[in-house]
C-alpha cells in the first residue's frame, strides 16, 4: 500500500478498540533490492490461461468493479483442487463473495466437474453446493473416514460443513455436527488436522476480524478515513480462533480453551496451515495474520498447544516489524528434508522467506534468496512447487489491489497486476520470471486464492486462480524437455483416510525433498493432495512415508513418470502412467 493509504495507522501494536475505525494494512515501505544479472537459463514451464475454453466461466463477485463498500468484499476467497467423485481427475471448487446493495442472485461458490478432456461442467446446483454470501476459505478432508472428501467453508456470517454423500452430492451438516456459531463471524482460514493423532480429522478455524455491517462505517464515511475507502482492518477488533475436536460420530466439540488455542492474542487471521514444522511427528498450526504477528501454535502432544510465533522466528519481519501476512507457501525449496515457508505481504514490502533449521526455528533469508527484488505488488496466494520438473521447487504467487477507487489516482499502484514466478536456481537462490513463464503469468488481474494441481493428468503442475469480478484463471502448464517426475497419492487406514499430515520424503540423484499432505495453504486454498515431485534427470526415486499416526514405510527404486497409490501398511497398491504430454502449439508471430 502507498503512504497515502496506510500512513495513519501504520505500526499500531496494541489491539484496536472496535469503535475506533481506521484504514490500512502494515507495510514496511521498503524499496526493492537490486536485481542480479539474469542467469540466461531456459525455463521449461510455460503457462497459458485456458479457463474460458475449459468451461470455467462464472464470475467471482467481490464488491463492485469500481468501488468496495466494506472490507468483507475485498479480502475475497480461495479455491480448491480436489477429486470429489474419486474418478482420478481433479475437480475444482471456486469460492465467491458478494457485494453490498445489489448482490447478484447467482453469486455462489461453483463446483466444476472434470470431464477428463480438458473441460469442466458446472455441477454446483446438482451437487447441492449453491449458496450466496461472502465465502472466504476452504479446507478439504474426509472427516468421517468414509472414502469421500468433505468440505468446510468459512463465511462472513455462518461457516458450513458439507458432507460428501458419495453420489455426487453434498449435504450441509453444520448444525448436526455442532459447528453452528452462536453469533455471526468473519471466518477466514481453516484446516482439517488430526492434532491428537487419533485417526480422525479435527478442525481449526480462524477469524479475520470483528465486523458488523450495522456499526462499521461504509466506504465514503469520513469518520473512517480521509480517502473515502473501506474501513479496516486497523480499527476493527481482532478475530478469535477456534479448535474443534472430532468426536468420531459426525459431531465436533469446541476445545478452543482446553487446547490453549484460546489463550493467544487474536490478530487478523487469514491462511492456516497444519504441518509438522519441528519434525517431532505431531502437527503444528501456522496462521498468517494481516498486519499483526503471525502465530505458530506448537503441538505439545497432550491435546494442547502453546503459541510460539515470536520464539520460532515467524511472527515478525527480520527487523522486528509487523507485516500484512496473507498467504503461506510450504515446501522444501532448500532440498534438506524440512518444511520451509514463503509468506506473502502488502506492496512496498518484501515477502518473507523463512528457512527451517529442522527443529521448527526459522531464519529470514528473504534478501539472500533473491526474493527481495520484488516489492511492487500486493501478494496473496502462493505455492512452493516444481513448475518445470527440474527437481528444484520454484515459487509462484498471485497479486492484486484492494482499493478500486484509488486505481487511477496518481501515486497509487494499479489494481490489476501480473502473477510472479521465482525460478529456483539452487543453493538457496531464486530468479524472478514473468513474461518468460508464459502469457498466463504476464496477464494482469485482481487475484486472491490459487491452488496447484495437475488437472489434465499430464505430469506437471497447473494452477487455478480466483480473480475479482471476472471468471477464474486456469493456467495450463506445458513443460518441455526431458525432466522426470513422480506423484504420490496416499490413503490412510489407521490414520485419517485423507492422510492429512503424512510426510513424504523423496530421494533422487543427489537430492532429497520433503512434502506433507496439507489441508490448506496458499491463500485460503487447497492444493491437489497427490504430492508432485519433479525429479530432473533421475529416472527412479527412493520414497519414505511417515503416516500421521507414526508408521514409517520405505519404497525402494520406484520408477519415475507415474502416479503411485500407497495405502497405509500395504505399500504401493496401484500405479498409473499418464498419457504422453502433447507439445504446445508454436507461438504465433506478431
Amino acid at each position: 500500500m502507498t503512504a497515502l493509504t496506510r500512513r495513519i495507522f501504520l505500526g499500531m501494536l496494541a489491539p484496536p478498540a472496535a469503535t475506533c475505525f481506521g484504514q490500512g494494512m502494515a507495510s514496511r515501505g521498503v524499496r526493492p533490492a537490486p536485481r542480479g544479472k539474469p542467469s540466461g537459463l531456459p525455463f521449461r514451464a510455460r503457462f497459458t490461461d485456458v479457463a474460458k475454453q475449459a468451461g470455467l466461466t462464472e464470475t467471482v463477485i467481490a464488491g463492485h468493479p469500481y468501488r468496495a463498500d466494506y472490507i468483507i468484499e475485498v479480502m475475497s476467497c480461495g479455491v480448491a483442487f480436489f477429486d470429489y467423485d474419486n474418478d482420478g481427475w481433479l475437480d475444482i471448487l471456486v469460492l465467491s463473495g458478494s457485494r453490498f446493495g445489489d448482490p447478484p442472485p447467482g453469486a455462489s461458490n461453483r463446483l466444476y466437474k472434470n470431464n477428463r478432456d480438458g473441460t469442466f461442467t458446472d455441477v454446483t446446483q446438482k451437487a447441492g453446493l449453491f449458496r450466496t454470501g461472502y465465502a472466504f476459505g476452504v479446507t478439504v478432508g474426509d472427516y468421517n473416514n468414509d472414502g469421500f472428501e468433505d468440505l468446510f467453508i468459512t463465511y462472513y456470517g455462518q461457516n458450513a460443513l458439507y458432507r460428501n454423500n458419495g453420489d455426487g452430492t453434498f449435504t450441509d451438516v453444520t448444525k448436526q455436527a455442532g459447528l453452528l456459531s452462536a453469533a455471526p463471524r468473519f471466518g477466514s482460514g481453516c484446516t482439517f488436522v488430526d492434532y491428537d493423532r487419533d485417526g480422525r480429522l479435527d478442525l481449526f478455524v480462524s477469524n479475520y476480524a470483528g465486523f458488523d455491517m450495522q456499526s462499521v462505517p461504509r466506504a465514503g464515511d469520513t469518520t473512517c478515513n480521509s480517502d473515502n475507502v473501506f474501513c479496516g482492518p486497523f480499527g476493527l477488533a481482532y478475530g478469535k480462533h477456534s479448535l474443534y475436536h472430532n468426536n468420531g460420530d459426525g459431531t465436533f466439540s469446541d476445545v478452543t480453551e482446553a487446547s490453549g488455542i484460546g489463550k493467544a492474542t487474536g490478530g487478523y487471521g487469514l491462511t492456516a496451515v497444519a504441518a509438522d514444522f519441528n519434525n517431532d511427528g505431531w502437527p503444528d498450526i501456522l496462521l498468517a495474520c494481516d498486519s499483526t504477528p503471525t502465530l505458530m501454535f506448537r503441538n505439545k502432544h497432550d491435546g494442547t498447544f502453546s503459541e510460539e510465533g515470536l520464539a520460532s522466528g515467524v511472527a515478525l519481519s527480520e527487523d522486528g516489524q509487523e507485516q500484512a501476512g496473507m498467504g503461506l507457501g510450504i515446501g522444501d525449496f532448500r532440498l534438506d528434508g524440512s518444511l520451509h515457508i514463503v509468506k506473502t505481504h502488502y506492496a512496498a514490502d518484501t515477502p518473507a522467506v523463512l528457512v527451517n533449521n529442522g527443529k521448527g526455528n526459522f531464519a529470514d533469508v528473504t534478501i539472500r534468496s533473491g526474493l527481495a527484488v520484488e516489492t511492487r505488488y500486493i501478494t496473496w496466494g502462493v505455492g512452493i512447487q516444481d513448475l518445470d520438473n527440474d527437481g528444484k521447487p520454484d515459487i509462484f504467487w498471485v497479486t492484486g489491489g484492494i482499493y478500486p477507487e484509488l486505481d487511477k489516482r496518481p501515486g497509487n499502484p494499479p489494481n490489476r497486476t501480473p502473477r510472479v514466478v521465482f525460478r529456483n536456481l539452487g543453493n538457496g537462490q531464486f530468479e524472478e520470471l514473468i513474461a518468460e513463464a508464459g502469457p498466463g503469468v504476464e496477464a494482469t488481474h485482481i487475484s486472491r486464492g490459487c491452488a496447484f494441481g495437475d488437472f489434465d493428468n499430464d505430469g506437471d503442475v497447473d494452477i487455478v486462480i480466483v480473480n475479482h469480478n471476472e471468471p477464474p484463471s486456469l493456467l495450463r502448464n506445458d513443460v518441455s524437455g526431458d525432466n522426470h517426475w513422480i506423484k504420490v497419492k496416499l490413503t490412510g487406514v489407521k490414520s485419517n483416510r485423507s492422510a492429512i499430515g503424512a510426510r513424504v520424503v523423496v530421494r533422487y540423484g543427489d537430492k532429497v525433498q520433503a512434502q506433507e499432505v496439507l489441508a490448506q495453504s496458499s491463500y485460503l486454498s487447497v492444493n491437489d493432495s497427490r504430492l508432485h515431485f519433479g525429479l530432473g534427470s533421475a529416472d527412479t526415486a527412493e520414497i519414505e512415508i511417515r503416516w500421521p499416526l507414526g508408521l514409517i514405510e520405505k519404497l525402494g527404486r520406484v520408477a519415475a513418470d507415474q502416479l503411485i497409490h500407497v495405502t497405509e501398511g500395504a505399500g504401493i497398491t496401484r500405479t498409473q502412467r499418464f498419457a504422453a504430454r502433447t507439445a504446445p502449439a508454436p507461438r504465433q508471430k506478431t
